[in-house]
C-alpha cells in the first residue's frame, strides 16, 4: 500500500503540475505559479484527489538538494566580483530591511521574535528562476541591469545558504543562553570550515578524477548517474559526518563540479531529474496552503504582499540610486526583485521543522509567492513609465542624471571580449579550418566539443572551448550564443542538429546559423529548424565535379558561374549569397 501511495502521489502531483504549469505558461506567467496551484489542488484543503503530503515532502527533500547543487554549479565568482560594489551592499541592506519589516509583521500578529526573524528572512530572498525568466524575456539578461540583478541574487543565495546552516545551531541552543548560542555558532562555523576545506581541497582533486574516469567510458547514463551520486552523496555526508545542512553540502558539490571541465556537461545532461523533483518541491509547498486562510487572515496576506511588492522594491531602488546608478537601472532591479520563490519556501520549511514558524506564516508566504510571481513580469514591463515621466520633468531628470555614475560596464569584467564571436560545433578537419579562418579575420571562435582531450588541448592553446553537447541549452548558453554573430555546425550527420539550431535561435534570434549535412535529403529539415545556409556533402561534391569537368572541357568563366548557380538552385533550392532563412523556414 505504501508503494501504491508513492506512485499515486507522484502521478497525481506531477500530472496536476503539468496541466496547471502549462496553463499558467500559456497565460504568460511563470510555471512556478502553476506548480503551487497544483499543490493546492491535490492538497488536503481542497476537495477531490488528495496526495500523501508526507511522501511529497520526502520527495521534495531531493528537490531541495538538487536545486542547491544547481546553484553551486552555476555560481561564478568573477560575475559576482564584476558587480560587487552594488550587489553585495545592496543584497545585504535589502535583506536587513525585509527582515526588519518581517519582524514588525510578526510582532503585530503576536508571533515570537524568532518567528518574525525567520519570516523576514524568507521574504527577503527572491526567486532566481523567476528573475532569469523575466530578464531573458525582456532581453535584459546581458545588460547592466541584468548583471546587477543576477549578482544581487547570487549574494542573496549565498546569504540564504549561510542562514540555512546557522538557524538550527542558533535556535536549538537558544535555551542555553548567550553562551550556548555563541558556542553552537562557533561549533557550526568550525564544522562548516572543515566541510568547505574537505570538499574544495580533497573533492577538488577526487571529483574531477572520478568524472574523468566515468567520462572515458563514453556512457551518458554512467556520467549522469555519477553526478547525481556526487550531489546526493556529498549532501548526505555533510549532514551525517559534519552535522551541517544537506543544502550546504549540495551547494559545495555543485561548486566543485562547476569549476571542473565537466561543469557544462553536468548542467546540461546530468540533472534530468532535477526539474521533476524541483516541481514536486513546489507542489509540496502548495499542499501546505489552505485557501480558506485568505478569508481568515487577509491582513497578514496583505502585509506580506506589501513587503514583497513595496518594501523590498523601494529599498532596492533607494540602494541602487544611492550608489549612483541611473533611475532606469534602479527601477528595473527593484521590479525584478519584487517576488519570492524557492529559497523562501526552503527557509520556511526549516522554520517549521524547528518549531519556530507558525502555520499561518507558511500560508501567507504561499499566497504572496503566487501573487508576486504572477504580477512580476507585468511590473517589470511597466518600469519604463516612471522613467518617461521623469524625463518629462526636466529639472528632476537633470538632477537624477547628474547623480548617475558614468562608465558602468555593460558586462562583467572578463566575461567576453569586444571582438565579434562565433560558435563552432565540432573540431574535426572542417572545424579546425573554420576556427583558423575566423581568427585570421578578427572573429573570436568558441568550440563546443564532446571530446574532453580536445577541449583541454584547445584551452591550452588559448582557444575558448566548452565541453558539452550542443543539443542542450546550458551548453549553448555557456558558449555565448546570446551574443555570437554565427553558429556553425561543422560536423555532418550530428544527432540533434535541428535541436541545436533551435536553441541557438531561441538564445539569439539574430544569429547566423550555418549547418553541414551529409545528404541532400537532410537540407529541408535543417532549413526549417532555422539554418540560414546548409552545406550538404553530396551537393558540394556535385558542384566541385561539375566545375572541374567544365574547366577541362574549356568552358568560359561565365559559363561555369551560370552552370554552378543552376545546379546550386536545383540541389539546395537557392543561392547561398543571401544567408537568410525564408519566411517559411524561420522557426516561430
Amino acid at each position: 500500500m505504501h508503494n501504491l501511495d508513492l506512485i499515486v502521489t507522484l502521478t497525481g502531483g506531477l500530472a496536476a503540475a503539468l496541466l496547471l504549469g502549462f496553463g499558467t505558461h500559456r497565460l504568460g506567467l511563470s510555471p512556478i505559479v502553476g506548480y503551487l496551484l497544483a499543490g493546492i489542488v491535490v492538497g488536503p484543503s481542497t476537495p477531490g484527489f488528495v496526495a500523501n503530503r508526507d511522501l511529497a515532502a520526502q520527495l521534495a527533500e531531493i528537490g531541495v538538494i538538487l536545486l542547491m547543487f544547481g546553484v553551486g554549479l552555476h555560481f561564478h565568482l568573477k560575475e559576482l566580483l564584476a558587480v560587487r560594489r552594488i550587489a553585495i551592499p545592496g543584497a545585504v541592506a535589502q535583506s536587513v530591511v525585509a527582515t526588519l519589516l518581517g519582524c514588525l509583521v510578526g510582532s503585530g500578529f503576536g508571533w515570537s521574535r524568532p518567528a518574525g526573524v525567520v519570516f523576514g528572512l524568507a521574504i527577503s530572498v527572491a526567486s532566481t528562476v523567476v528573475l532569469l525568466r523575466v530578464l531573458a524575456d525582456n532581453n535584459d539578461l546581458h545588460t547592466p541591469t541584468g548583471h546587477i540583478a543576477v549578482g544581487w541574487l547570487v549574494v542573496e543565495d549565498l546569504f540564504t545558504v549561510l542562514v540555512l546552516v546557522l538557524l538550527p545551531a542558533v535556535f536549538r541552543a537558544d535555551s542555553s543562553g548567550a553562551f550556548g548560542v555563541t558556542f553552537a555558532v562557533g561549533a557550526s562555523a568550525l564544522k562548516i570550515g572543515l566541510l568547505v576545506a574537505f570538499v574544495l581541497v580533497v573533492g577538488g582533486r577526487v571529483i574531477p578524477w572520478l568524472l574523468a574516469r566515468v567520462e572515458a567510458t563514453r556512457s551518458r547514463e554512467l556520467f549522469t548517474l555519477a553526478v547525481l551520486v556526487l550531489a546526493l552523496g556529498i549532501a548526505v555526508g555533510a549532514a551525517r559526518l559534519f552535522g551541517v545542512s544537506m543544502a550546504l553540502g549540495a551547494f559545495l558539490a555543485g561548486m566543485v563540479v562547476g569549476r571542473s571541465d565537466f561543469g557544462s556537461r553536468a548542467a546540461s545532461e546530468a540533472l534530468p531529474m532535477r526539474d521533476a523533483f524541483a516541481v514536486l518541491f513546489f507542489v509540496s509547498v502548495g499542499m501546505l496552503f489552505d485557501p480558506a486562510y485568505l478569508l481568515q487572515a487577509p491582513g497578514l496576506v496583505a502585509a506580506t504582499l506589501g513587503i514583497v511588492l513595496l518594501g523590498k522594491p523601494i529599498a532596492a531602488l533607494g540602494i541602487v540610486m544611492a550608489l549612483g546608478h541611473p533611475l532606469r537601472v534602479g527601477l528595473a532591479v527593484a521590479a525584478a526583485l519584487a517576488q519570492i520563490g524557492e529559497f523562501s519556501f526552503i527557509l520556511a520549511a526549516l522554520g517549521r521543522q524547528l518549531g519556530i514558524l507558525p502555520q499561518n506564516a507558511t500560508n501567507a508566504l504561499v499566497a504572496a509567492a503566487i501573487v508576486s510571481i504572477s504580477v512580476n513580469p507585468i511590473l517589470y514591463r511597466l518600469t519604463d513609465i516612471p522613467v518617461l515621466r521623469a524625463k518629462g520633468a526636466a529639472r528632476l531628470w537633470g538632477w537624477l542624471d547628474a547623480r548617475a555614475k558614468t562608465g558602468l560596464p555593460s558586462h562583467p569584467a572578463g566575461d567576453f571580449s569586444e571582438r565579434a564571436e562565433a560558435i563552432v560545433i565540432g573540431y574535426g578537419p572542417v572545424g579546425r579550418t573554420l576556427v583558423r579562418l575566423l581568427r585570421e579575420n578578427g572573429i573570436e571562435p568558441t568550440v563546443i566539443e564532446l571530446n574532453l582531450d580536445t577541449v583541454r588541448r584547445l584551452r591550452a592553446q588559448g582557444l575558448r572551448a566548452v565541453y558539452g553537447d550542443a543539443t542542450h541549452e546550458a551548453t549553448v548558453l555557456e558558449a555565448g550564443a546570446q551574443r555570437a554573430v554565427a553558429f556553425i555546425l561543422s560536423s555532418s550527420g550530428m544527432r540533434g542538429s535541428e535541436d541545436a539550431i533551435r536553441l541557438a535561435r531561441e538564445a539569439n534570434p539574430g544569429i547566423q546559423v550555418f549547418a553541414r549535412a551529409t545528404y541532400l535529403r537532410d537540407v529541408p529539415a535543417l532549413r526549417r529548424a532555422g539554418a540560414n545556409a546548409v552545406f550538404a556533402g553530396e551537393g558540394e561534391v556535385a558542384l566541385t565535379m561539375t566545375e572541374f569537368i567544365l574547366r577541362q572541357l574549356g568552358a568560359t568563366a561565365e559559363q561555369i558561374d551560370r552552370e554552378r548557380d543552376r545546379i546550386r538552385t536545383e540541389l539546395f533550392g537557392g543561392s547561398l549569397e543571401s544567408a537568410q532563412p525564408s519566411e517559411g523556414d524561420t522557426p516561430s
